[in-house]
């Protein structure tokens, strides 16, 4: 769920709306690291013009699924109105590296995906979770598919390189096309 942005921000969590009268947002968390939100802790405020800032979190607290949180210098409705739409990053040298053979999300967006038979397929747009296990959506020239991030498909990933090497079972391509 961490995706990276231009720049070398990565993506912690979405500013939904504005929550009470003092100030507060709603907050979708996408990063796996709560300590991301605690009192102190400065954050990346990207707003939807482009315009991006530094903010300190004042306070933070679990609220049906997702925090809320006030900003130093935010104190009504008003002004958490403006943040509404913006997202919150952090630099991507602030996150730690994965385990070994683990990937955060935004390590593999943008990655080449190549088939040992077909060749090019593609590029990461998107990882999605759906319960049975992660997907792969990969924009190719003429249409996106979505393929399984199973390790029985997965010849090689090359990091530094951005290039993942799959081999995929006769026919599967054609049934992962997606609709979009």
């Amino acid at each position: 769920m961490i995706g990276k942005r231009a720049g070398g921000f990565v993506l912690v969590g979405h500013v939904r709306r504005p929550h009470g009268v003092h100030g507060e947002v709603a907050v979708e968390v996408v990063s796996d690291a709560p300590e991301r939100f605690r009192p102190g802790a400065a954050l990346s405020l990207l707003a939807e013009t482009g315009a991006r800032q530094t903010v300190e979190i004042f306070s933070s607290r679990a609220h049906h699924g997702q925090l809320l949180v006030q900003f130093v210098g935010v104190d009504d409705r008003d002004q958490a109105a403006e943040l509404r739409g913006s997202s919150l990053e952090i630099e991507s040298e602030r996150v730690p590296p994965p385990p070994p053979g683990s990937y955060y999300y935004y390590q593999l967006v943008g990655c080449q995906c190549r088939d040992v038979e077909m060749g090019v397929i593609g590029r990461v747009t998107e990882v999605i979770e759906d319960g049975g296990g992660l997907l792969l959506q990969v924009a190719g020239d003429e249409q996106a598919v979505l393929i399984p991030f199973v390790n029985e498909y997965i010849k090689n990933i090359d990091m530094q390189r951005q290039l993942i090497e799959f081999e995929l079972p006769p026919g599967l391509l054609e049934s992962c096309v997606s609709p979009s």
